[in-house]
């Protein structure tokens, strides 16, 4: 009623099981805990809205609208147009990633009136936009796939996670990590079974036996012959004798 927006249905019905979610786990490190993974979505209380208001008391004091650049490329190719921090649009957090940044709903257009459309986005520390998905249940189902480590978000912008970030991912989401190369070979991932090599030590293949070329039968009687004539004749020299 405050901001005059309503939120998505899958939102809100999450918000009617819980007021928030957070988990964090944890890796053992020479036998001493080591926090490392995050989830977090913000309470309905903590859901504060981004660009809204200084956070100086000065009245010529900055705020986000006025990094806001016309002359942004937004919306060209594939690219969805970002976001705006001026009353255009409405930015809501959602997750503040541990300092890393700041996952927001975004309402893109709320002038004259807002609509009811919204897209998960993640804000950088350097105050640039990256698209995320367009419902609430997408990125909830991509939170719990990253295992909320550190800086998983990054993995969805141009220049990716940290070194650091990317040895967490290589050991526990070796898949996750090269996901321009899983987008490409849908199946480079996918354990291959080869019954014939797994197996190749048990199902030998017979060895087949050559065949010697049998002899004509006319060669086979003079062999014969010979051997019979070789027989008889140390018998009729003993009786010459």
């Amino acid at each position: 009623q405050k901001n005059s927006c309503v939120l998505p249905e899958d939102l809100k019905n999450f918000y009617l099981m819980t007021d928030g979610f957070e988990m964090t786990w944890s890796v053992k490190t020479d036998d001493t805990p080591m926090p490392l993974g995050s989830m977090v979505i913000n309470s309905v209380s903590k859901l504060c809205r981004l660009g809204g208001s200084s956070m100086y008391t000065l009245p010529s004091a900055p705020t986000l609208a006025d990094l806001e650049d016309d002359t942004d490329e937004e919306g060209n190719g594939d690219k969805p147009e970002k976001p705006h921090f001026d009353s255009r649009s409405l930015i809501f957090e959602l997750d503040p990633c541990n300092g890393n940044g700041k996952v927001c709903l975004v309402y893109k257009h709320a002038e004259p009136v807002v609509s009811p459309e919204t897209e998960i986005w993640f804000l950088d520390r350097a105050l640039y936009w990256h698209f995320l998905t367009k419902t609430f249940t997408a990125y909830y189902r991509l939170l719990i796939t990253h295992l909320g480590l550190p800086q998983w978000q990054y993995a969805f912008t141009s220049y990716g996670v940290s070194p650091q970030a990317k040895q967490w991912f290589n050991m526990y989401k070796p898949i996750t990590i090269n996901t321009a190369l899983l987008s490409e070979e849908a199946d480079s991932f996918v354990n291959k079974l080869d019954p014939n090599k797994v197996f190749k030590s048990k199902n030998k293949t017979p060895v087949l036996k050559k065949k010697q070329p049998s002899q004509p039968p006319s060669s086979q009687k003079s062999h014969t012959s010979m051997t019979s004539a070789k027989t008889s004749s140390p018998a009729g020299n003993s009786s010459r004798k």
